[in-house]
């Protein structure tokens, strides 16, 4: 009697468990019905699970979330726009970081003195953005890129912790790096997206980031220094040999973009990878000097419509970024402090440039679009961020290089990508504008979140969430 008793009382339930599926089942074949892309219904289908991974699982979210929008991944892959998969990151992201920082407090915070310095000149930008020659312009900026920047390099640094999280964000990032190649690699076989006829781009006629070649070869750049580590570190025969693929995709499609500074890039990550390796000097100088040449040849700098060999004397290209560095130059002698705001460049360029030809220009360089948009102070406070960051990226291969019989190898490997990519970026930057974009802020979050770990002892870290 009791049996049956407990069995009649358990019925009410199964029966609001069947219907809640029920109603959930009809109301996902309505929208199935109502929505002509297919891919949204079944989107939000999986709603409930990925609730769930974001609190679990902070830290792919937040890599999800730096992949999407440094690699404009949706727009390589135009299926995936309508999904509007950066802003769903986004949001988890921020959701995520705020249940873990303030509700949970299984967030391990620490600050250092290279986020003392990367804070400074995020608020010199904010303050900028006040006295901005284009306020809507530069709060635009601030707060659709840059904000978001300063946040997740935050984020990445605190919730990387163990030696395997930074294994599996380099190998994220070259293995986007050979999604973004792949589809430049094909753009150029069949023609599409060509500017000046013989330079590769993605999703120019949709208004992408990756519409011009120089940005392409910049987004390029980041992942091609983790690639070429892994290549040349030990351990898994599966994970090298996707980075020797991933590498040698990344060159051939930063070829086709036939971006100088690109080209920079790809010369410096290589030597410094080189030099930690080769053991004589001299010949491995010797090498450089006879390969960047037939870099520049391989790449078919010369047939560009500017910039090639066609051009006498210093060619249009160059010149039109001299005309731009001292356009730059002059804006922040305009406005010393906080120069002319973020991303007004190029609204400006008309009023500073001592050449006009019909049109404005970008600035086509870090360092001077640093300067002309932060003026001198936040250009000093810039600086100072990448050269502490370059010291401490340094010391962290040196302590690795103490340690190297115990040392991770996916932990030492991207240790080697930061350090070179870093470099890469430094050196390119003096031809491709990364003053205000992803590269240098991952790198900074990468270097400090490595030197925490090396320096603190793992038996006092705190369990990962």
């Amino acid at each position: 009697m009791n049996l049956s008793l407990k069995q009649h009382a358990s019925i009410p339930r199964s029966y609001l468990a069947v219907v809640s599926a029920l109603l959930a089942v009809a109301l996902i074949s309505l929208v199935w019905l109502k929505v002509p892309n297919l891919l949204i219904p079944m989107a939000l289908g999986v709603i409930p699970l990925c609730v769930v991974v974001v609190f679990k699982l902070p830290f792919w979210v937040v890599l999800g979330f730096v992949c999407f929008s440094f690699f404009r991944i949706h727009e390589a892959f135009p299926a995936l726009y309508v999904l509007r998969i950066p802003q769903l990151l986004a949001l988890g992201s921020l959701a995520c970081l705020a249940w873990h920082l303030f509700i949970s407090r299984k967030l391990q915070i620490f600050w250092s003195r290279e986020l003392s310095w990367l804070m400074a000149f995020f608020i010199l930008c904010a303050i900028g953005v006040v006295f901005a020659s284009s306020r809507p312009v530069a709060m635009a900026y601030f707060n659709g890129v840059f904000s978001k920047i300063g946040l997740m390099t935050v984020a990445i640094a605190w919730l990387m912790r163990k030696p395997e999280d930074f294994s599996k964000a380099a190998i994220a990032f070259f293995i986007c790096g050979l999604m973004i190649a792949i589809v430049a690699l094909q753009n150029a076989a069949a023609g599409r997206e060509m500017v000046e006829g013989t330079r590769v781009t993605i999703g120019r006629s949709m208004g992408s980031v990756l519409g011009d070649p120089n940005d392409l070869a910049l987004t390029l750049l980041f992942p091609l220094g983790f690639a070429l580590a892994f290549s040349l570190q030990r351990g898994s025969w599966f994970i090298r040999l996707l980075a020797v693929c991933s590498t040698i995709a990344i060159i051939a499609a930063m070829l086709a973009t036939q971006s100088r500074g690109g080209l920079l890039g790809i010369a410096t990550i290589s030597a410094v990878l080189a030099w930690r390796r080769v053991e004589n000097k001299t010949l491995l100088i010797s090498i450089g000097a006879l390969a960047l040449p037939i870099l520049f040849v391989l790449a078919g700098v010369s047939e560009r419509s500017s910039g090639g060999a066609g051009e006498s004397g210093i060619d249009e290209s160059s010149m039109g970024r001299i005309y731009a560095w001292q356009a730059a130059f002059k804006m922040a002698l305009y406005n010393p402090l906080t120069g002319v705001g973020l991303d007004n460049f190029y609204a400006n360029y008309y009023f500073f440039s001592s050449h006009w030809d019909g049109k404005n220009h970008a600035v086509h360089s870090t360092w001077f679009g640093v300067l002309a948009e932060t003026g001198f102070l936040g250009f000093t406070v810039f600086c100072i961020l990448v050269f502490k960051v370059c010291r401490l990226a340094h010391g962290n291969l040196h302590l690795l290089a103490k340690q190297q019989a115990n040392a991770n190898l996916g932990l030492l490997a991207c240790a080697e990508g930061v350090f070179a990519g870093l470099l890469g970026t430094i050196v390119s930057g003096t031809f491709l504008t990364q003053g205000f974009t992803w590269p240098v802020y991952i790198f900074t979050a990468l270097v400090v979140a490595i030197a925490q770990l090396l320096r603190q002892p793992l038996q006092n870290a705190k369990p990962a969430i």
